[in-house]
């Protein structure tokens, strides 16, 4: 199944354990939001940072959820590897503070989706942003540099539990992170690569 991700807008898709999806940068330089839910369990980048002891998890290893356990595994990536566990979705308050209150975010693309399958969620967990470059300075300070991913990049989770997993095309074009600008992701659910 594929499914495109228009600029600044979200979808969602139901993965069964054991099927991958793969997220590619069909024009390159675009972040996406990640989010991804099985039950009363979220993807969570905090739990998936202590348990990879890294970053962001390397091929092979898995993101977590609250309660510690596999949801998605990292398969494959063409991209540069450049994917961000540490910043928030961009949502409406952040807009307002930047002056552009009624601005689209990825916390509304998130609920939106998820309402499209019908689901909702009390909250908005911090996301996987795949193809987003916010490398940390040696003083500490997060450095804002646009993704460095080139056209047809992609990167392939595979399910680890039944899920829905949500992907937002970040609408932000008032920071250097989407290039020129917000652009088209694509999602492509596989068979069992098991």
């Amino acid at each position: 199944m594929h499914i495109t991700v228009p600029a600044r807008s979200g979808r969602a898709v139901q993965l069964q354990r054991g099927t991958s999806l793969r997220i590619t940068d069909v024009a390159g330089q675009q972040v996406g939001d990640l989010f991804a839910f099985a039950g009363d369990e979220h993807l969570s980048a905090s739990h998936t940072r202590t348990a990879t002891s890294r970053l962001f998890p390397a091929l092979g290893e898995a993101f977590v959820t609250n309660r510690r356990r596999p949801i998605l595994t990292l398969v494959e990536d063409t991209s540069p590897g450049e994917h961000d566990l540490l910043i928030a979705a961009c949502d409406p308050t952040r807009y307002a503070a930047l002056g552009v209150p009624d601005h689209p975010s990825c916390a509304q693309n998130l609920t939106r989706a998820l309402l499209g399958l019908g689901y909702t969620t009390p909250f908005v967990p911090q996301p996987v942003n795949v193809f987003m470059r916010v490398p940390i300075t040696p003083g500490g300070d997060l450095e804002w540099l646009p993704a460095a991913t080139n056209p047809g990049d992609s990167l392939t989770l595979r399910a680890e539990l039944d899920c829905v997993v949500v992907l937002s095309a970040c609408p932000q074009d008032l920071t250097v992170i989407n290039g020129s600008g917000p652009t088209d992701l694509a999602l492509d659910v596989l068979e069992d690569l098991r």
